[in-house]
């Protein structure tokens, strides 16, 4: 995919266009390298995509820069610390296959209600 890697934006991805409010969205939480958001289809009381600033096409792809992949663990911990989450859920789909619907590296943070195991 185009623009693996890319430090910055891509200028047709959905997600690149909400971190730099060119899209509304309802923020929950941002530190310098993250942006989260509330989902417009929420499966759960809580549940928050945290994005990357910087354009990664999904975790494999992010997995690429061990410094970008630790600053988005560091946002999904900042936000469950900010909103006071301990028992919480988190999911980075990779591929249209297993319901990747943007190709922008997202993490669906999900609380509020019990889930089980197996997922899906």
């Amino acid at each position: 995919m185009p623009g693996r890697g890319y430090l910055g934006v891509m200028p047709d991805c959905l997600f690149c266009k909400i971190v730099a409010g060119e899209i509304p969205s309802t923020k929950v939480y941002e530190d310098e390298h993250s942006y989260a958001f509330r989902d417009l289809n929420p499966q759960a009381p809580t549940h928050v995509l945290i994005v990357t600033r910087d354009h990664f096409s999904d975790v494999a792809d992010l997995g690429g820069d061990a410094a970008a992949s630790a600053r988005l663990l560091a946002g999904i911990r900042g936000l469950a610390r900010q909103e006071g989450l301990t028992d919480f859920r988190t999911v980075l789909n990779t591929g249209a296959g297993v319901g990747q619907s943007v190709f922008h590296v997202h993490a669906h943070v999900l609380a509020g209600r019990p889930m089980g195991w197996p997922p899906g």
